[in-house]
């Protein structure tokens, strides 16, 4: 019976993987180390909505046709948005020997430059849309940034750029903006300061689980220098009169950079109906419990952080 039950689990997997149309391959940055990016067409002709997604791996790994990112990106489709899951550089090569050599300072430096990166390829790709978006058949009013882990921190790091018109985003048209950013357990890397917001950033999406001990969901700083998490930026949004809407999961690990994939389809969906298509202001946090979840460790140090990710 058990076998019975195995093989049409695999054959309502393989129906799921089916149901998602052959992407196609672009190069968005050329020379001895290209970046690609995998377009997706939702049905139906004319200009489309798009969502722009980076993958996660601690700047480190991962790659952007990973198995499991598949049923948010059927789900975007499904609701009328291109995906554009794209490549961005991979600064973080620790091997699991040097790792624990590696000092808070030492990495603190190694990741900025990693998320400086990251961000400015969300940025070119963002531009390669720009450029290409009558042979694409993309709507550029609409394009949604979307990541997790890394990816996620890519993202906000990029709407952050784009709000003070810095790095590469002064290479986009002036008067560009992401129609919203959706982050799974993201943060975003500050120098000397708390994150700086010029203008009203976008609507922005946040899940993140207090127990992460992968990306910070507090912060994790040294003098003023690092990670300034989904908490700490949803209260800076709530403080500049900024849209956002802040998934807080109690005792959660660094699950919810995955789990609400697949999990939690109808509150995106709500999200992007509401504050990214019909504009609607928002600020609002919703704190999740799970009974079933001990109460553990929430506060951790660069070092364990570093530890967790490349140990």
């Amino acid at each position: 019976m058990k076998r019975y039950v195995l093989f049409f689990v695999a054959l309502i997997s393989l129906a799921t993987a089916m149901a998602l149309p052959t992407p196609t391959t672009y190069c968005y940055v050329e020379g001895k180390s290209p970046l690609y990016l995998d377009h997706y067409r939702a049905e139906g002709s004319g200009q489309h909505k798009c969502a722009l997604f980076a993958f996660g791996g601690g700047f480190s790994h991962g790659n952007r046709a990973n198995e499991k990112y598949m049923p948010y990106f059927e789900m975007l489709l499904s609701q009328g948005f291109d995906v554009v899951s794209i490549d961005y550089r991979l600064g973080m090569a620790y091997t699991n020997e040097k790792s624990a050599d590696v000092g808070p300072l030492e990495g603190a430096w190694a990741m900025y430059r990693a998320v400086s990166n990251a961000a400015e390829d969300v940025l070119r790709a963002t531009k390669y849309l720009l450029d290409h978006s009558a042979e694409l058949g993309i709507d550029t009013s609409c394009i949604v940034a979307t990541g997790s882990s890394a990816g996620a921190i890519s993202v906000l790091q990029a709407e952050n750029y784009i709000s003070n018109r810095s790095g590469y985003a002064k290479q986009l048209p002036a008067d560009f903006n992401f129609a919203g950013v959706v982050a799974f357990a993201g943060a975003i890397y500050s120098v000397l300061s708390e994150p700086d917001w010029d203008a009203t950033p976008c609507p922005i999406m946040l899940f993140h689980g207090n127990a992460d001990r992968n990306v910070p969901y507090r912060k994790a700083t040294i003098l003023a220098t690092g990670f300034y998490g989904s908490d700490y930026i949803a209260e800076q949004l709530h403080s500049i009169g900024a849209t956002y809407y802040f998934h807080s999961a109690h005792y959660r690990d660094h699950s919810l950079a995955v789990s609400p994939m697949t999990d939690n389809h109808s509150e995106i969906i709500n999200f992007l109906s509401r504050c990214v298509l019909s504009n609607e202001f928002m600020q609002h946090t919703n704190e999740f419990v799970d009974e079933t979840l001990e109460p553990c460790q929430t506060e951790f140090t660069i070092q364990e952080y570093l530890n967790t990710n490349y140990s």
